[in-house]
């Protein structure tokens, strides 16, 4: 069957009370794929914000898909730039094609692109500048967001950063998530000044202060609420308009969202682990000489928490923040540790 071709107008219509964009698709030759609608094989687009949001809120109706479809995990990475844990990730995905998708959310101005054999290869989306505590941080998640629902088949989403490490191997993240009855987005009630002391007041009725909540930015969430992220009308304009410095939109945002839309969805709690014990704005990083097997083993082990209704040694999949000198001990101890390639 010969492949066609896709084509998106946006024509925009004025009137004396009205402005209203029309979105036209049309196929410009008889025989498009269905695949070519529900995975993308270019990520990169000229879509604005409000186009790719758009498109990515679209929820198709009839429950069964019309193909054999293998649930994947998207893997949406943060970056300033390069990934220097690019080798390990390397790793952890190897022998795994088809049951993930990669998205890199990096500075405009990183024009980097790894050899053509790796994962990470083309994977960058259409990204726009991050400034640390103001809401384009959050602007760059719903970005990710956005790009990976486009794939139909993603049906779980989880953020990174260039310092964050896996803590097991993709087999046990994958069934992990995809067997998880909840998203994972850290939210709670802090009574401090650095949670409830950054509510606005400005942001009421649309947001409370018993809907305020904290959480961290790293999270994890099913398909069903990452539209619900992507498509929110309501709360976001009021988080980007009243939660400024010292209130930080990608501590509060989605934190409290998901007490709004769907607290049944979520398990309040994150799968990427940090160090907050030394105190301050930022967390621990770790360097080379922190790497051991003992404290790998306690970061996948040493913990307990709820995993659908039962009691779970793993809580954390993942880690932040590992400085890059840390690469050569976690390529040395990882793959025999964490059971890479199986």
């Amino acid at each position: 069957m010969k492949q066609g071709k896709l084509t998106v107008v946006v024509k925009e219509l004025s009137g004396g009370h009205f402005h209203v964009k029309t979105l036209i698709i049309f196929s410009l030759s008889m025989g498009l794929l269905l695949k070519d609608y529900t995975a993308p094989k270019e990520l990169w687009h000229s879509m604005s914000d409000e186009e790719l949001f758009w498109q990515a809120s679209m929820v198709p109706r009839i429950v069964e898909y019309p193909y054999n479809r293998t649930p994947k995990v998207a893997f949406m990475f943060l970056t300033k730039g390069r990934l220097p844990f690019a080798p390990l990730w390397e790793s952890f995905f190897k022998g795994h094609d088809g049951f993930y998708s990669v998205y890199l959310h990096a500075a405009p101005d990183f024009k980097n692109e790894p050899p053509e054999s790796s994962v990470f290869y083309k994977r960058k989306i259409p990204s726009q500048a991050v400034e640390w505590g103001k809401p384009t941080m959050v602007d760059a998640e719903r970005r990710l967001l956005g790009n990976a629902l486009l794939d139909f088949s993603n049906e779980r989403f989880v953020l990174l950063s260039e310092s964050c490490i896996p803590l097991f191997n993709f087999t046990t993240v994958y069934r992990h998530l995809v067997n998880s009855n909840h998203s994972f987005v850290s939210s709670f009630d802090d009574p401090r000044n650095v949670g409830r002391g950054r509510y606005n007041k400005q942001m009421w009725p649309t947001v409370t202060l018993s809907d305020w909540r904290k959480g961290s930015q790293w999270f994890e969430v099913h398909r069903k609420l990452a539209i619900e992220i992507v498509s929110d009308p309501t709360y976001y304009p009021v988080f980007k308009d009243f939660c400024l410095p010292p209130c930080y939109t990608d501590e509060h945002y989605l934190a409290t969202l998901v007490t709004k839309v769907g607290p049944g969805m979520n398990s309040n709690s994150t799968i990427t682990w940090v160090d907050w014990s030394t105190g301050g704005p930022h967390p621990t990083t770790f360097v080379r000489k922190d790497v051991t097997e003992n404290f790998l083993i306690r970061l996948r082990h040493g913990f307990n928490c709820t995993y659908n209704g039962g009691m779970s040694s793993i809580c954390h999949l993942f880690a932040r923040k590992f400085h890059p000198s840390t690469l050569e001990p976690l390529l040395k101890i990882a793959p025999a540790l964490f059971g890479f390639n199986t």
